[in-house]
C-alpha cells in the first residue's frame, strides 16, 4: 500500500470514527429529549441556583425561543457528557494502532484517567460549589431585590464554571504528561510551585464570578491538583531513568 492509499484509508477510518461517536451522542440526545425531557434535564442544572434564591422567585426568559432553545442546549450537554467516554474510546482506537507497546501501555491509562477527572470536575462543580457560591452571592442581595436569573445566562455560566473545573482537574495528567515526554522534571516543577499558585488565583480570578469564594473554590484544587501530579509524576520520572541506570551498574 503506498502513501497515498495510506493517507485515504486513515481518513476512512477517521470519518467511521467520527460518525460513530457524534452518532453516539445523537442517539443519546433523542433519548434524553424524548425521556426524561429536556425541560427536566433543565430543571436538574437549575436545582442549585433555586435552591439559593428566595421561597417563589423565578427564572425568566427574555427571547422569543430562549424557553425552547435553552434546554435544548442543555440536552445536548447531557447526552455529550454521557456518551464522553465512549468518543475518547473512538478517538483511543483511531491512535492505538500507531503507537508503540509502551506508549499503549501509557496512554490507555492516561485516556481513562483524564476522563474521569473532567467528569470529577464537572460534578465537583456542581454538586460543591454551585451551592456555596450561589447561597453566598444571594445572602448579600438586598432585601428590596427580587432575584429572577435569566436562564440563557444561566447556561452560559454553568458551560463557563464547568469547562473551568473540568480543565482544572486535569492537572495532574498534564504534569505527568510533560514529565513522561522529558519536557519538564519534577524538581523543576517543584521549583515552579510559588509561580504555579499565583497562576491559579490569577486564572481563579479571570474565569470565576468576582467574589472571594468561588475564586477559593477554584484556585484551592488547582493547588492540591498541582501537588497531586508531582506526587504520580515521581514514579513516572523514575520509571523513565530506571533503564539507564542499569548499564552502569553491570561490570
Amino acid at each position: 500500500m503506498n502513501d497515498q492509499e495510506s493517507f485515504i484509508s486513515h481518513l476512512i477510518e477517521l470519518r467511521q470514527r467520527l460518525i460513530h461517536a457524534v452518532g453516539a451522542v445523537l442517539v443519546l440526545f433523542v433519548v434524553l429529549f424524548i425521556w426524561p425531557g429536556s425541560g427536566y434535564i433543565y430543571d436538574l442544572l437549575a436545582a442549585p441556583l433555586m435552591s439559593a434564591l428566595p421561597e417563589g422567585a423565578k427564572m425568566i426568559a427574555t427571547g422569543v425561543i430562549t424557553p425552547f432553545m435553552v434546554p435544548v442546549k442543555v440536552t445536548a450537554l447531557a447526552a455529550f457528557l454521557i456518551a464522553l467516554p465512549y468518543v475518547l474510546y473512538q478517538a483511543w482506537a483511531f491512535v492505538a494502532p500507531g503507537l508503540y507497546e509502551h506508549e499503549k501501555r501509557l496512554a490507555l491509562p492516561l485516556v481513562v484517567a483524564s476522563t474521569v477527572l473532567f467528569l470529577a470536575g464537572i460534578a465537583f462543580c456542581y454538586f460543591f460549589v454551585f451551592q456555596k457560591v450561589f447561597s453566598f452571592i444571594h445572602g448579600f442581595a438586598p432585601k428590596s431585590i427580587t432575584p429572577a436569573p435569566d436562564i440563557e445566562a444561566y447556561f452560559s455560566f454553568v458551560i463557563t464554571m464547568f469547562i473551568a473545573f473540568g480543565v482544572t482537574f486535569e492537572i495532574p495528567i498534564v504534569l505527568i504528561v510533560l514529565v513522561r515526554m522529558g519536557l519538564v522534571t519534577v524538581e523543576q516543577l517543584k521549583g515552579a510551585r510559588p509561580y504555579a499558585i499565583v497562576g491559579a488565583f490569577v486564572i481563579a480570578a479571570v474565569v470565576t464570578p468576582p467574589d472571594v469564594l468561588s475564586q477559593l473554590m477554584l484556585a484551592i484544587p488547582m493547588c492540591l491538583l498541582y501537588e497531586a501530579g508531582l506526587f504520580f509524576a515521581r514514579f513516572i520520572s523514575a520509571r523513565r531513568s530506571a533503564p539507564a541506570a542499569e548499564p552502569a551498574e553491570s561490570p
